[in-house]
């Protein structure tokens, strides 16, 4: 059986699950809509959650940057995983029991304010549309390689899907849904994981791979992998080498982008208790470090892998004890076979640029470094010959480069639209939700009948998804660092005033308005200025390099400054205007101190 047939069969036995519980657990009123009834069980949710949070920038994206960057980009892990215990001790239980269907409509109760709530709106849409992009990106990545179209192609079937199956479920239906795509995708990371450890460790858990002695040599596997790249330019994966104030601000920015999540935080107001919120995020974390503990060594195993095929030395010996890999090889061999598929979909590509029919990859900017000069003279290289090498493309490619099993390749590609699809629907739940529950229902026709909410709330998703897959088409960057985008501008706006309404009674309409705005205001602004106007390509005044940041501050860490500045402007403009309400100042003292009662209560 063909490889396609195979992709074909396991794409399409989840998509067939996927649907098929769609339709079993349709959404027929609001509340199922928005937050499956109440009814979800702490194990279930926190499967849900796992799947919901671990996207295509967890799945595809995060282990292929970690394998270029190496420790630096370690910081993904910290912060993300650093997000949920945020979540967990300070929002989720809170806003559990305050008992609403939406974040929006939490701002615009505790703030006393219908304005407050639609910024509230306003911040959720930027944040989850940013997001979703990432997600599409994923969705395209994975098609373009798996059903062999291209990448637009890809990304437009994608859309298709999550159309079918999140505008028909619901909060409900996307629930079940997501902890079947859970069970998938973490089958179809850690599959072939287990595989390339055992390949070039002899470990089964990866985890201890990576800390183990590269097979047939007396060399720790990581201390190996520093001579390969450093042979070759490429700076010594495991030492740190970027600014480190950015790097604890890109760490902290996503630890407070995370807890300030819209499509995550909604997830903890479907379970039927305040205390089982609280169990929700403990639970995720249990799920999510399947993955995360692993994506390590994927990420290091894959960039060996990769420098083994381009230089066959690095696995026999020094990495120039034999010559690179031919084009003859490339262009005809069966072990090579991944290099050619990956081709055709534009996201991998080289070219011999010298003639002497070999395709030499190495670092141009680290050619001074021995014993690459030698190699550069010796053989008269004229550049980097491996011109395309995507990074969302290395867990999807790894059992490829890696000889695994066809089944084992089938199962990546399924579970790799498994994280992007799951995440992409519980964001567009958050933003028809918004649109619905708090734009049409709470501002602009309160008297709305339960059906036209349902139908407005289908309407405003399905053109989220158009949206969202017309941006996707031209990203601001690989999937991980798009989503990054969208913690930053969380952190900027959505965490602090979140952190306010339940901690401080001092806060009012005006301060939290304020903030907000101030907030999110500054880091668009921050992100456009290198990104590009609403990342359209060309717009931007400045290059998008570190010698034209403000402090040495990326784009995707502005978000910490920018919660600074919401937490400032919302204090100063509390303290310069009239307290809040007696009865709001003592619904936050209800929120926040649990009287006896476990249920939540709805205010």
């Amino acid at each position: 059986m063909s490889q396609f047939t195979l992709n074909l069969i396991f794409i399409g036995l989840s998509f067939a699950v996927y649907i098929g519980i769609a339709i079993w657990a349709r959404a027929g009123s609001t509340a199922e809509f928005y937050a499956a009834n109440r009814g979800v069980s702490p194990v279930m949710n926190g499967m849900a959650t796992a799947a919901d949070w671990m996207s295509a920038a967890s799945f595809i994206s995060m282990a292929g940057l970690i394998a270029f960057t190496g420790y630096d980009n370690s910081t993904y892990l910290m912060g993300w995983t650093g997000g949920y215990v945020l979540l967990a001790m300070l929002l989720a239980p809170y806003l559990r029991k305050f008992g609403k269907f939406t974040v929006p409509e939490f701002i615009g109760d505790r703030f006393y304010s219908k304005t407050a709530r639609i910024i509230g709106v306003i911040c959720l849409l930027i944040i989850s549309i940013t997001y979703v992009i990432g997600q599409m990106t994923g969705v395209g990545v994975t098609f373009s390689r798996y059903l062999e179209v291209s990448n637009s192609t890809g990304l437009w079937i994608g859309a298709a899907m999550v159309f079918c199956y999140s505008v028909l479920g619901g909060m409900k239906g996307i629930t079940y849904t997501q902890v079947a795509q859970y069970v998938v995708l973490i089958i179809a990371y850690t599959i072939p994981a287990i595989f390339i450890a055992l390949q070039l460790t002899g470990h089964v858990l990866p985890q201890t791979g990576l800390f183990g002695t590269l097979n047939g040599t007396d060399t720790k596997f990581l201390a190996k992998l520093d001579q390969v790249v450093t042979d070759l330019g490429f700076r010594a994966y495991t030492e740190h080498h970027s600014s480190t104030l950015d790097m604890a601000m890109f760490t902290l920015a996503l630890m407070i982008g995370t807890a300030g999540l819209p499509h995550v935080i909604i997830r903890f107001f479907t379970v039927p208790k305040v205390s089982d919120a609280r169990k929700s995020a403990g639970w995720a974390l249990v799920f999510i470090a399947l993955l995360y503990t692993v994506a390590p060594a994927v990420g290091s195993m894959s960039r060996f892998n990769l420098t083994a095929t381009m230089w066959p030395g690095a696995l026999t010996g020094d990495t120039y004890s034999q010559p690179a890999v031919s084009l003859d090889t490339i262009e005809n061999a069966e072990s090579t076979q991944w290099m050619r598929n990956w081709q055709v979909t534009g996201l991998l590509n080289w070219e011999d640029k010298n003639g002497d029919g070999l395709i030499q990859y190495y670092n141009e900017a680290g050619s001074e470094s021995e014993p690459l000069a030698s190699a550069i003279a010796e053989q008269n290289l004229q550049g980097n010959e491996l011109t395309t090498v995507n990074r969302d493309i290395m867990v999807l490619a790894n059992p490829e480069i890696a000889n695994l099993p066809s089944w084992v390749i089938a199962i990546v590609a399924a579970g790799g639209l498994a994280a992007a699809l799951s995440t992409a629907a519980g964001l567009l739940l958050a933003i028809s939700g918004a649109v619905s529950h708090d734009l049409v229902k709470g501002s602009l026709n309160p008297n709305i009948s339960e059906k036209g909410e349902l139908l407005a709330a289908r309407i405003s998703m399905a053109v989220s998804i158009l949206v969202a897959t017309i941006l996707g088409l031209n990203p601001p960057g690989f999937a991980a660092q798009t989503v990054a985008l969208a913690f930053g501008l969380a952190a900027s706006s959505i965490f602090p005033v979140l952190m306010m309404g339940i901690f401080s009674k001092r806060i009012n309409k005006e301060g939290a308005i304020a903030g907000m705005l101030a907030g999110i205001i500054a880091t668009l602004l921050y992100i456009f200025t290198y990104k590009g106007w609403f990342f359209v390509s060309g717009t931007n005044f400045l290059e998008d390099t570190a010698a034209n940041w403000l402090f040495g501050i990326s784009p995707a860490s502005f978000g910490v400054v920018g919660a600074l500045i919401n937490f400032g402007v919302a204090f100063l403009v509390s303290n310069a205007t009239d307290e809040p309400p007696v009865e709001v100042q003592e619904l936050v003292e209800s929120i926040r101190v649990p009287r006896g009662a476990g249920g939540a209560s709805s205010h």
